[in-house]
């Protein structure tokens, strides 16, 4: 598929509003939703769908099995069928969808997509080292691997379009992930974004440019490109973005530039205490839309304080840019 892709933004922001429940603090964060309000996960769907959302993806970033069955006592079979439930969910939402609008998948050339988000493995750590990846250098690339594993499987399970690695911290990690996914998963479609603490570099310190190239130059090698929608980073302020899509494909050609994915936050501090502020001037997210499609992006969607408003911010102007 040739046109940009909007995914759906700020999935907690949206939950919460159906859900009641505050989020912050919680070890599960939304991922608590689906055991406990289903239901207002399927209206987070239907609001991104709503308003223009391509891909609705999976909520399972922080649903893991090991956090499931210490935050929810469940043993791990129960926790395994959770997170088949849970993709489970999106698809009733597209159903929806499709009903409503009359439209079939065939219809709709296969839109929205299903994507299913796996997290870091420091996100099931509930100690904030998916920001660090620091984890990196106490445990071996085996172990990232046997975790990743169990859930990428449990995901697969439940049927999606798209795998969704996000919010990768760590070159380690990247590396056994993309190991992982070539040799395990040869047929499946993914996309791989990462973390990063300002505008050159991983939160873990790696050169943000280097490991984008590490990843595309393991596919090449294994004629598996054609499984990657793009490669990126989320969970980063708008503003470093740019500087960093232009580190990967700067100095590229269109044809030879490496199809990148990205989903920001809003732009805003968190500070532990007092919660999200704004510092200075913040430029609205689909202002930078189209640099960063001339920079190669594939798929935008928002991250931590967006919601389905952005959505539609960025289908306007990606429509236009599609035409």
């Amino acid at each position: 598929m040739n046109k940009i892709l909007v995914k759906n933004s700020g999935f907690a922001e949206q939950l919460v509003k159906y859900g009641g429940d505050h989020v912050e603090g919680d070890p599960l964060w939304c991922a608590r939703f689906n055991a406990t309000n289903p239901e207002a996960v399927i209206r987070a769907y239907l609001d991104n769908l709503e308003d223009g959302a391509d891909i609705i993806n999976t909520n399972t970033y922080q649903a893991s099995i090991p956090g499931y069955m210490q935050y929810l006592s469940l043993t791990r079979e129960e926790s395994v069928d959770l997170l088949i439930k849970t993709v489970k969910l999106a698809h009733t939402a597209r159903d929806k969808w499709l009903s409503k609008i009359g439209k079939t998948l065939k219809e709709t050339n296969g839109l929205p997509f299903i994507s299913g988000a796996i997290g870091p493995y420091g996100a099931h750590l509930h100690n904030g080292s998916e920001y660090t990846g620091d984890y990196a250098d106490k445990i071996d690339a085996n172990t990232l691997k046997d975790y990743h594993k169990v859930q990428i499987d449990a995901i697969l399970a439940g049927g999606i379009d798209i795998l969704e690695i996000e919010t990768i911290p760590c070159r380690a990690e990247a590396e056994a992930l993309i190991e992982l996914l070539c040799q395990d998963y040869p047929e499946v479609k993914f996309w791989f974004s990462l973390q990063c603490k300002d505008d050159k570099s991983l939160a873990h310190g790696e050169p943000f440019s280097e490991v984008c190239q590490m990843i595309w130059e393991y596919l090449k090698k294994r004629n598996l490109t054609k499984n990657c929608y793009g490669i990126g980073v989320n969970c980063v302020k708008p503003k470093n973005v740019t500087p960093l899509f232009k580190s990967v494909n700067g100095n590229k050609s269109p044809e030879e530039q490496i199809p990148l994915v990205v989903f920001p936050t809003s732009g805003e501090t968190y500070e532990e205490g007092k919660g999200w502020i704004k510092k200075g001037d913040i430029l609205p997210i689909e202002s930078f839309i189209p640099e960063w499609v001339s920079l190669g992006m594939k798929i935008i969607g928002g991250c931590c304080r967006t919601d389905t408003k952005d959505t539609q911010k960025f289908k306007n102007v990606v429509e236009s840019l599609n035409k």
